[in-house]
Protein backbone atom coordinates (compact mmCIF):
# COMPACT_ATOMS: atom_id res chain seq x y z
CA UNK A 1 0.00 0.00 0.00
CA UNK A 2 1.63 3.04 -1.15
CA UNK A 3 -0.70 5.49 -1.04
CA UNK A 4 -4.04 6.72 1.37
CA UNK A 5 -6.79 9.08 1.04
CA UNK A 6 -7.92 10.02 4.40
CA UNK A 7 -11.55 11.76 3.15
CA UNK A 8 -12.43 14.11 6.39
CA UNK A 9 -10.20 16.59 8.09
CA UNK A 10 -11.87 17.33 12.19
CA UNK A 11 -9.87 15.11 14.75
CA UNK A 12 -10.57 11.46 13.68
CA UNK A 13 -9.07 12.55 10.36
CA UNK A 14 -5.92 14.24 11.81
CA UNK A 15 -5.94 11.63 14.06
CA UNK A 16 -6.06 9.12 11.47
CA UNK A 17 -2.51 10.52 9.54
CA UNK A 18 -1.00 10.68 12.72
CA UNK A 19 -1.65 6.93 13.12
CA UNK A 20 -0.83 6.06 9.45
CA UNK A 21 2.73 7.69 10.15
CA UNK A 22 3.02 6.63 13.72
CA UNK A 23 2.52 3.07 12.66
CA UNK A 24 5.68 3.34 9.49
CA UNK A 25 3.33 4.33 6.48
CA UNK A 26 5.83 6.24 4.31
CA UNK A 27 3.65 6.51 1.71
CA UNK A 28 1.33 9.52 0.03
CA UNK A 29 -1.30 10.80 2.50
CA UNK A 30 -4.25 13.02 0.62
CA UNK A 31 -6.99 14.57 3.06
CA UNK A 32 -9.89 15.85 1.87
CA UNK A 33 -11.78 18.14 4.09
CA UNK A 34 -14.85 20.13 3.13
CA UNK A 35 -14.06 22.88 5.42
CA UNK A 36 -11.98 25.30 4.44
CA UNK A 37 -9.98 25.23 7.95
CA UNK A 38 -7.14 23.38 9.02
CA UNK A 39 -8.39 20.45 11.76
CA UNK A 40 -9.57 22.20 14.99
CA UNK A 41 -11.31 21.16 18.18
CA UNK A 42 -14.88 21.30 18.38
CA UNK A 43 -15.73 20.95 22.36
CA UNK A 44 -14.83 24.74 22.81
CA UNK A 45 -17.11 26.23 20.35
CA UNK A 46 -20.38 25.56 22.71
CA UNK A 47 -18.34 27.10 25.94
CA UNK A 48 -14.88 29.45 25.86
CA UNK A 49 -15.25 30.10 21.94
CA UNK A 50 -18.85 31.13 22.50
CA UNK A 51 -17.74 34.04 25.81
CA UNK A 52 -14.82 35.03 23.51
CA UNK A 53 -12.64 33.77 26.26
CA UNK A 54 -11.07 31.52 23.84
CA UNK A 55 -9.28 32.51 20.08
CA UNK A 56 -9.96 30.93 16.67
CA UNK A 57 -5.77 30.25 16.86
CA UNK A 58 -6.61 28.19 20.42
CA UNK A 59 -8.57 25.81 18.49
CA UNK A 60 -6.23 24.38 16.66
CA UNK A 61 -5.27 20.97 17.32
CA UNK A 62 -2.07 21.35 15.31
CA UNK A 63 0.13 23.99 14.37
CA UNK A 64 1.72 24.23 11.00
CA UNK A 65 4.95 22.75 11.90
CA UNK A 66 3.31 19.74 13.22
CA UNK A 67 0.84 19.16 10.10
CA UNK A 68 3.79 19.83 7.72
CA UNK A 69 6.16 17.14 9.38
CA UNK A 70 3.03 14.77 8.96
CA UNK A 71 3.95 15.37 5.13
CA UNK A 72 0.44 15.20 3.85
CA UNK A 73 -1.27 16.79 1.05
CA UNK A 74 -4.21 18.87 2.25
CA UNK A 75 -7.38 19.75 0.15
CA UNK A 76 -9.65 21.90 2.27
CA UNK A 77 -12.70 23.58 1.30
CA UNK A 78 -14.32 20.39 -1.04
CA UNK A 79 -15.96 18.29 -0.71
CA UNK A 80 -15.90 14.34 -1.24
CA UNK A 81 -18.93 13.59 -4.04
CA UNK A 82 -18.36 9.83 -4.82
CA UNK A 83 -16.52 6.89 -3.83
CA UNK A 84 -15.33 3.91 -6.17
CA UNK A 85 -14.43 1.10 -4.08
CA UNK A 86 -13.35 -1.17 -6.42
CA UNK A 87 -11.35 1.71 -8.47
CA UNK A 88 -10.47 3.13 -5.01
CA UNK A 89 -11.02 6.86 -6.27
CA UNK A 90 -12.94 9.50 -4.82
CA UNK A 91 -13.90 12.60 -6.87
CA UNK A 92 -14.73 15.80 -5.57
CA UNK A 93 -16.68 18.39 -5.71
CA UNK A 94 -14.26 20.62 -7.81
CA UNK A 95 -14.16 17.32 -10.31
CA UNK A 96 -10.63 16.50 -8.87
CA UNK A 97 -10.59 12.59 -8.76
CA UNK A 98 -7.95 11.37 -5.96
CA UNK A 99 -6.56 7.49 -6.65
CA UNK A 100 -5.51 5.72 -3.91
CA UNK A 101 -4.64 1.87 -2.71
CA UNK A 102 -6.64 2.66 0.76
CA UNK A 103 -9.31 4.58 2.06
CA UNK A 104 -10.01 6.58 5.42
CA UNK A 105 -13.42 7.70 5.88
CA UNK A 106 -13.93 10.28 8.66
CA UNK A 107 -16.61 12.20 7.03
CA UNK A 108 -18.53 12.99 11.07
CA UNK A 109 -21.96 14.29 10.53
CA UNK A 110 -23.73 17.25 10.10
CA UNK A 111 -26.30 19.16 13.00
CA UNK A 112 -29.85 18.17 12.33
CA UNK A 113 -31.75 21.11 11.20
CA UNK A 114 -35.37 21.81 13.03
CA UNK A 115 -37.75 21.65 10.24
CA UNK A 116 -39.38 25.12 8.96
CA UNK A 117 -36.60 27.07 10.26
CA UNK A 118 -34.77 27.22 6.93
CA UNK A 119 -33.26 30.49 6.12
CA UNK A 120 -34.69 31.93 9.52
CA UNK A 121 -31.93 34.32 10.90
CA UNK A 122 -31.22 33.83 14.24
CA UNK A 123 -31.69 30.14 13.86
CA UNK A 124 -28.45 28.56 14.62
CA UNK A 125 -26.92 24.92 14.90
CA UNK A 126 -23.71 24.34 16.35
CA UNK A 127 -21.74 22.27 14.95
CA UNK A 128 -18.33 24.20 12.93
CA UNK A 129 -16.81 26.99 13.70
CA UNK A 130 -18.94 28.87 11.07
CA UNK A 131 -21.73 28.00 12.82
CA UNK A 132 -19.91 29.37 16.15
CA UNK A 133 -18.76 32.72 14.30
CA UNK A 134 -22.13 33.47 13.77
CA UNK A 135 -23.86 31.99 16.87
CA UNK A 136 -21.52 34.52 18.69
CA UNK A 137 -22.39 37.38 16.28
CA UNK A 138 -25.82 37.04 17.68
CA UNK A 139 -25.74 36.30 20.95
CA UNK A 140 -23.84 39.55 21.23
CA UNK A 141 -26.62 41.34 20.07
CA UNK A 142 -29.34 39.81 21.62
CA UNK A 143 -31.83 41.52 23.17
CA UNK A 144 -34.97 39.05 23.72
CA UNK A 145 -33.47 36.81 24.91
CA UNK A 146 -32.10 33.00 23.91
CA UNK A 147 -34.42 29.92 23.59
CA UNK A 148 -32.53 26.16 23.02
CA UNK A 149 -33.91 23.14 21.44
CA UNK A 150 -33.10 19.84 22.74
CA UNK A 151 -31.22 19.98 26.64
CA UNK A 152 -28.53 17.44 25.15
CA UNK A 153 -25.43 17.61 25.52
CA UNK A 154 -24.51 20.53 22.94
CA UNK A 155 -28.01 22.53 23.69
CA UNK A 156 -27.15 22.34 27.92
CA UNK A 157 -23.69 23.93 27.21
CA UNK A 158 -24.98 26.33 24.94
CA UNK A 159 -27.26 27.30 27.37
CA UNK A 160 -25.14 27.25 30.33
CA UNK A 161 -23.04 29.65 27.83
CA UNK A 162 -25.86 31.88 27.56
CA UNK A 163 -26.57 32.16 31.11
CA UNK A 164 -22.67 32.97 31.75
CA UNK A 165 -23.38 35.94 29.09
CA UNK A 166 -26.31 37.32 31.41
CA UNK A 167 -28.62 36.17 28.69
CA UNK A 168 -32.60 34.95 29.53
CA UNK A 169 -32.28 31.45 28.76
CA UNK A 170 -35.36 28.84 27.96
CA UNK A 171 -34.51 25.13 27.28
CA UNK A 172 -37.36 23.20 25.85
CA UNK A 173 -37.22 19.45 25.97
CA UNK A 174 -39.40 16.94 24.24
CA UNK A 175 -38.24 14.01 26.40
CA UNK A 176 -39.67 13.93 30.43
CA UNK A 177 -36.37 13.47 31.73
CA UNK A 178 -33.42 15.43 29.57
CA UNK A 179 -30.25 12.94 28.97
CA UNK A 180 -32.47 9.63 30.13
CA UNK A 181 -31.39 7.50 27.38
CA UNK A 182 -27.99 7.79 28.10
CA UNK A 183 -27.87 8.56 32.20
CA UNK A 184 -31.37 7.23 33.12
CA UNK A 185 -33.97 9.12 34.22
CA UNK A 186 -32.52 9.74 38.48
CA UNK A 187 -29.25 10.94 37.15
CA UNK A 188 -30.78 12.95 34.02
CA UNK A 189 -33.04 14.53 36.43
CA UNK A 190 -29.69 15.40 38.59
CA UNK A 191 -28.24 17.04 35.48
CA UNK A 192 -31.28 18.58 34.41
CA UNK A 193 -31.45 20.40 37.43
CA UNK A 194 -28.48 22.29 37.02
CA UNK A 195 -30.17 24.55 34.51
CA UNK A 196 -32.77 25.19 37.36
CA UNK A 197 -30.07 26.03 39.42
CA UNK A 198 -28.30 28.76 37.46
CA UNK A 199 -31.81 30.40 36.18
CA UNK A 200 -32.65 29.06 33.13
CA UNK A 201 -36.12 27.98 32.52
CA UNK A 202 -36.13 24.72 31.52
CA UNK A 203 -39.73 22.92 29.88
CA UNK A 204 -39.72 19.21 29.41
CA UNK A 205 -42.21 16.94 28.09
CA UNK A 206 -42.85 19.68 25.40
CA UNK A 207 -43.01 19.84 21.46
CA UNK A 208 -42.25 22.63 19.35
CA UNK A 209 -45.44 23.78 17.11
CA UNK A 210 -43.55 26.24 15.21
CA UNK A 211 -41.35 29.57 14.97
CA UNK A 212 -42.47 33.25 15.00
CA UNK A 213 -41.04 35.80 12.92
CA UNK A 214 -41.14 39.35 11.36
CA UNK A 215 -39.95 40.90 8.32
CA UNK A 216 -39.33 38.99 4.69
CA UNK A 217 -37.15 37.28 2.73
CA UNK A 218 -33.21 37.63 3.40
CA UNK A 219 -34.72 40.31 6.50
CA UNK A 220 -37.01 37.48 7.78
CA UNK A 221 -35.61 36.86 11.35
CA UNK A 222 -37.46 34.66 14.47
CA UNK A 223 -38.71 36.44 17.20
CA UNK A 224 -39.73 33.24 19.04
CA UNK A 225 -41.05 29.74 19.39
CA UNK A 226 -44.02 28.17 19.37
CA UNK A 227 -44.92 24.93 21.82
CA UNK A 228 -47.78 22.38 21.09
CA UNK A 229 -49.39 23.69 24.37
CA UNK A 230 -49.45 27.29 22.64
CA UNK A 231 -47.18 28.62 25.16
CA UNK A 232 -45.46 31.69 23.22
CA UNK A 233 -41.63 32.31 24.27
CA UNK A 234 -40.10 35.10 22.83
CA UNK A 235 -36.24 35.10 21.42
CA UNK A 236 -34.20 36.99 19.28
CA UNK A 237 -31.97 33.82 19.19
CA UNK A 238 -32.79 30.21 19.10
CA UNK A 239 -30.24 27.43 19.02
CA UNK A 240 -31.34 23.76 17.64
CA UNK A 241 -29.52 21.08 19.76
CA UNK A 242 -31.23 17.92 18.27
CA UNK A 243 -28.85 15.14 17.42
CA UNK A 244 -27.19 14.76 14.37
CA UNK A 245 -26.99 13.07 11.10
CA UNK A 246 -23.95 10.99 9.93
CA UNK A 247 -22.20 12.66 6.48
CA UNK A 248 -22.78 9.07 4.30
CA UNK A 249 -24.86 10.33 1.23
CA UNK A 250 -21.84 10.91 -0.66
CA UNK A 251 -21.72 6.69 -0.56
CA UNK A 252 -24.58 6.62 -2.51
CA UNK A 253 -23.90 4.02 -4.88
CA UNK A 254 -20.44 2.90 -3.67
CA UNK A 255 -21.63 -0.35 -2.93
CA UNK A 256 -20.59 0.10 0.96
CA UNK A 257 -23.27 -0.84 3.36
CA UNK A 258 -24.47 2.31 5.11
CA UNK A 259 -27.39 2.20 7.91
CA UNK A 260 -27.29 5.69 10.59
CA UNK A 261 -23.19 5.69 9.74
CA UNK A 262 -21.20 3.53 7.78
CA UNK A 263 -20.96 0.06 8.77
CA UNK A 264 -18.01 -1.73 9.99
CA UNK A 265 -16.98 -4.90 11.51
CA UNK A 266 -15.33 -4.69 14.86
CA UNK A 267 -11.89 -3.38 13.77
CA UNK A 268 -14.06 -0.74 12.04
CA UNK A 269 -13.02 -2.13 8.54
CA UNK A 270 -16.10 -1.75 5.94
CA UNK A 271 -17.13 -4.79 3.45
CA UNK A 272 -13.93 -3.50 1.36
CA UNK A 273 -10.81 -4.07 3.44
CA UNK A 274 -9.29 -1.22 1.05
CA UNK A 275 -11.88 1.13 3.29
CA UNK A 276 -12.16 1.82 6.98
CA UNK A 277 -14.34 4.46 9.05
CA UNK A 278 -13.56 6.47 12.03
CA UNK A 279 -15.02 9.00 14.42
CA UNK A 280 -19.08 9.92 14.24
CA UNK A 281 -19.36 8.38 11.26
CA UNK A 282 -18.22 4.41 11.60
CA UNK A 283 -21.01 2.67 13.08
CA UNK A 284 -19.16 -0.75 14.04
CA UNK A 285 -19.81 -4.10 15.51
CA UNK A 286 -20.23 -3.58 19.09
CA UNK A 287 -20.41 -6.39 21.88
CA UNK A 288 -24.02 -5.36 21.61
CA UNK A 289 -24.56 -5.18 17.75
CA UNK A 290 -23.77 -1.66 15.51
CA UNK A 291 -22.92 1.12 17.78
CA UNK A 292 -21.56 4.62 16.44
CA UNK A 293 -20.42 6.83 18.96
CA UNK A 294 -20.55 10.86 18.71
CA UNK A 295 -17.81 11.71 21.51
CA UNK A 296 -14.10 13.37 21.03
CA UNK A 297 -12.46 10.01 22.98
CA UNK A 298 -13.92 8.25 20.41
CA UNK A 299 -12.85 9.98 17.20
CA UNK A 300 -9.43 10.51 18.89
CA UNK A 301 -8.89 6.94 19.87
CA UNK A 302 -10.87 4.49 17.05
CA UNK A 303 -8.27 5.74 13.98
CA UNK A 304 -4.99 3.79 16.00
CA UNK A 305 -6.86 0.34 15.33
CA UNK A 306 -8.23 1.17 11.95
CA UNK A 307 -5.32 2.35 11.12
CA UNK A 308 -3.85 -1.03 12.13
CA UNK A 309 -6.16 -2.74 10.46
CA UNK A 310 -5.91 -1.15 7.09
CA UNK A 311 -2.64 -1.36 6.91
CA UNK A 312 -2.45 -5.04 7.20
CA UNK A 313 -4.98 -5.81 4.64
CA UNK A 314 -7.65 -7.68 7.46
CA UNK A 315 -8.81 -7.26 10.50
CA UNK A 316 -6.48 -7.85 13.50
CA UNK A 317 -7.46 -6.10 16.08
CA UNK A 318 -10.74 -5.07 17.57
CA UNK A 319 -11.75 -1.97 18.66
CA UNK A 320 -13.24 -1.44 22.55
CA UNK A 321 -14.29 1.77 23.13
CA UNK A 322 -13.65 3.32 26.76
CA UNK A 323 -17.18 4.47 26.30
CA UNK A 324 -15.64 8.42 28.13
CA UNK A 325 -16.45 11.73 27.70
CA UNK A 326 -17.28 15.02 29.51
CA UNK A 327 -19.65 17.82 29.08
CA UNK A 328 -18.95 21.04 30.90
CA UNK A 329 -21.74 23.37 32.33
CA UNK A 330 -22.53 26.48 34.70
CA UNK A 331 -19.32 25.84 36.01
CA UNK A 332 -19.88 22.03 36.99
CA UNK A 333 -17.62 19.18 35.18
CA UNK A 334 -20.09 15.82 34.04
CA UNK A 335 -17.88 13.08 33.41
CA UNK A 336 -19.09 9.65 32.35
CA UNK A 337 -16.88 6.17 31.10
CA UNK A 338 -18.07 2.95 30.31
CA UNK A 339 -21.77 2.53 29.06
CA UNK A 340 -23.75 2.91 31.63
CA UNK A 341 -27.16 2.96 29.16
CA UNK A 342 -29.16 -0.15 29.76
CA UNK A 343 -27.86 -0.17 33.39
CA UNK A 344 -30.45 -2.25 35.85
CA UNK A 345 -28.72 -0.28 39.34
CA UNK A 346 -27.41 2.94 39.86
CA UNK A 347 -25.44 3.69 42.78
CA UNK A 348 -24.05 6.98 44.19
CA UNK A 349 -21.22 5.83 45.97
CA UNK A 350 -19.31 8.81 46.94
CA UNK A 351 -20.91 12.34 48.02
CA UNK A 352 -24.75 13.65 47.06
CA UNK A 353 -26.21 14.33 43.99
CA UNK A 354 -28.01 17.04 46.31
CA UNK A 355 -24.88 18.44 46.67
CA UNK A 356 -23.61 18.64 43.14
CA UNK A 357 -20.64 16.66 43.73
CA UNK A 358 -21.00 12.92 43.65
CA UNK A 359 -20.02 9.71 41.56
CA UNK A 360 -22.62 7.30 40.88
CA UNK A 361 -21.43 3.44 39.67
CA UNK A 362 -23.77 1.44 37.10
CA UNK A 363 -24.09 -2.15 36.94
CA UNK A 364 -26.00 -4.43 34.76
CA UNK A 365 -26.69 -7.92 36.04
CA UNK A 366 -24.51 -7.30 38.99
CA UNK A 367 -21.68 -6.61 36.86
CA UNK A 368 -20.14 -2.87 36.36
CA UNK A 369 -20.58 -1.19 32.93
CA UNK A 370 -20.46 2.49 33.73
CA UNK A 371 -19.22 5.63 36.40
CA UNK A 372 -20.80 9.17 36.37
CA UNK A 373 -18.86 11.73 38.50
CA UNK A 374 -20.29 15.21 38.76
CA UNK A 375 -17.20 17.88 40.44
CA UNK A 376 -15.61 14.54 41.65
CA UNK A 377 -12.68 14.32 39.39
CA UNK A 378 -10.67 12.02 41.78
CA UNK A 379 -13.18 9.40 42.39
CA UNK A 380 -14.23 9.22 38.93
CA UNK A 381 -10.14 8.59 37.97
CA UNK A 382 -10.09 6.12 40.16
CA UNK A 383 -13.31 4.19 39.49
CA UNK A 384 -12.79 4.82 35.83
CA UNK A 385 -9.41 2.89 35.93
CA UNK A 386 -11.30 0.15 37.92
CA UNK A 387 -13.89 -0.26 35.29
CA UNK A 388 -11.32 -0.79 32.59
CA UNK A 389 -9.51 -3.20 34.30
CA UNK A 390 -13.14 -5.09 35.27
CA UNK A 391 -12.27 -4.48 39.02
CA UNK A 392 -14.85 -2.31 40.15
CA UNK A 393 -15.76 -3.43 43.90
CA UNK A 394 -19.48 -4.51 44.09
Amino acid sequence: MRSIAVVGASLAGLRAVEELRTQGFDGRITVIGEEPHRPYDRPPLSKAYLTGTCATEDLRLADAADTDELAAEWHLGVRADSLDPAARSVRLSDGTEVVADGIVIATGGRARPLPGAEGLAGVHTLRTLDDAVALRADLDASTAGVVVIGAGWIGAEVASTCRTLGLPVTVVEASTTPLARVLGATMGAHCAALHTDHGADLRTGAGVASLTSTGFGPWKRVTGVVLDDGTHLPADVVVVGIGMRPNTEWLAGSGLPVDNGVLCDAGCVTAFPSVVAVGDVARYHGPDGPVRHEHWSNASEQPAVAVRNLLAGTTIQEYHSSGYFWSDQYGTRLQVAGHPAGADEVTVVDGSPHDRRFVAEYRRAGTAVGVLAMNNPKQFGRLRRQLRAGAVPA
